[in-house]
């Protein structure tokens, strides 16, 4: 069911929401969230399709509010707003607003949007594409507890990296970091299989493609061993390979696809690492609503200081940040193997498991959270 509204009010869309869903026989409102979708007019197709698909899951109220440029300074002027409410079959296992703001109303997106919220339920804030710098200041990300952007949609994605990390507050996400999610799961549990002390890494994929950049943070971050960024013809990432004392463990996606697993001494396993739409993307990052403390950690790892490493090992100037580098992370001396004095970790016991991560089923479609990766130390 659609209900069109012409220059109207947040106050009649609400009363429209009530008589939508008598009008299809449920009264009740059994939603767990607000995910609001700040969009513009050509994206909004796409993210509405892929918040509608991710209902089925998160059975939500969805707010998408797209800013309408006014052409003339007579309509910049002007203020209305219009709106297109969907319950039922037409908004998947929720309800559904399409805000269109014209004129000085667009500037104040908040005050449309606060009345509309669901009372006590958890608020998400995602910017398919122009997500603004710091999410946490902008109006409408400081009604939220969750905010998602995407940097893989921005004109310069290494570099808005870097302005993630300086404005990062505690709620705040990527889709990058999302995609690697399967990644980050798969080398976590290769290491689990073998006792040893990784002593190098290597990731390979697109240039100027931030997920490439955030797995090789994570990896120099948790692991605190060299990390080289190398290019590929992708598509996204296609390799990472761990050098360590028993040997070289490989995970390789060249099609996108089926990965293969190497582990020396191991028969080869084909591994399904396929790549996920936007839908499976938000509907992971819906499943948990607390900061994601290993993402804050990885982005605030920069990609400056990859490349700043990176340019001293080399003695050359370092890199720009637009562009990916040899990464290779400060080394730190090894401790003992029975202290772990570091915050981080280093110099754990050897043949100790990774850390435990909050359960979660592992299945293709939604990749459990993989634990942190920890530096194994060779026992003394």
């Amino acid at each position: 069911m659609k209900i069109d509204l012409t220059d109207t009010t947040a106050g009649k869309v609400n009363k429209a929401l009530v008589q939508g869903r008598r009008a299809i026989g449920t009264p009740a409102v059994g939603m767990v969230l607000t995910l609001v979708v700040v969009t513009d007019e050509e994206n909004a197709y796409d993210a509405l399709k892929a918040a509608g698909d991710a209902s089925h899951e998160h059975p939500s109220r969805t707010l998408v509010v797209i800013k309408r440029v006014s052409r003339s300074p007579r309509d910049r002027t002007s203020s209305r707003l219009d709106a297109e409410v969907r319950v039922g079959a037409d908004a998947g296992s929720g309800e559904t607003v399409i805000l269109r703001l014209y004129g000085e109303v667009a500037d104040h997106a908040d005050s449309v949007v606060l009345p509309l919220l669901l009372p006590d339920a958890p608020v998400v804030v995602w910017w398919p594409v122009n997500a603004p710098l710091d999410p946490a200041k902008d109006p409408l990300g400081a009604l939220a507890q969750r905010r998602v952007t995407d940097t893989y949609a921005s004109e310069q994605p290494v570099r808005e990296l870097s302005a993630r990390a300086d404005s990062y507050t505690p709620g705040d996400t990527d889709l990058s970091w999302t995609r690697i999610t399967p990644w980050r799961s798969m080398l976590a549990a290769a290491l689990d299989q073998v006792v040893c002390e990784v002593e190098a890494v290597e990731v390979e994929g697109e240039e100027f493609n931030p997920s490439c950049e955030l797995l090789a943070m994570w990896l120099a971050d948790r692991l605190d061993v060299p990390v080289k960024r190398s290019l590929s013809s992708g598509p996204g990432l296609t390799a990472v390979r761990m050098h360590t004392s028993e040997g070289a463990i490989a995970l390789d996606r060249a099609d996108g696809s089926l990965a293969t697993l190497s582990i020396d001494g191991q028969p080869d396993r084909a591994v399904a690492l396929k790549r996920r739409e936007t839908a499976e993307l938000i509907a992971e990052e819906l499943r948990r609503l607390d900061p994601d403390d290993t993402y804050a950690s990885a982005l605030r790892f920069g990609v400056e200081r990859l490349n700043a490493s990176a340019a001293a090992a080399a003695g050359t100037a370092p890199a720009p940040a637009t562009a990916p580098a040899t990464a290779t992370a400060p080394a730190t001396a090894t401790t003992p193997a029975t202290t772990d004095p570091s915050p981080k970790g280093e110099g754990a016991v050897a043949g100790t498991a990774l850390e435990a991560a909050a359960e979660a089923p592992a299945t293709e479609s939604a990749p459990q959270e993989p634990p942190p990766l920890k530096k194994r130390a060779k026992a003394t």
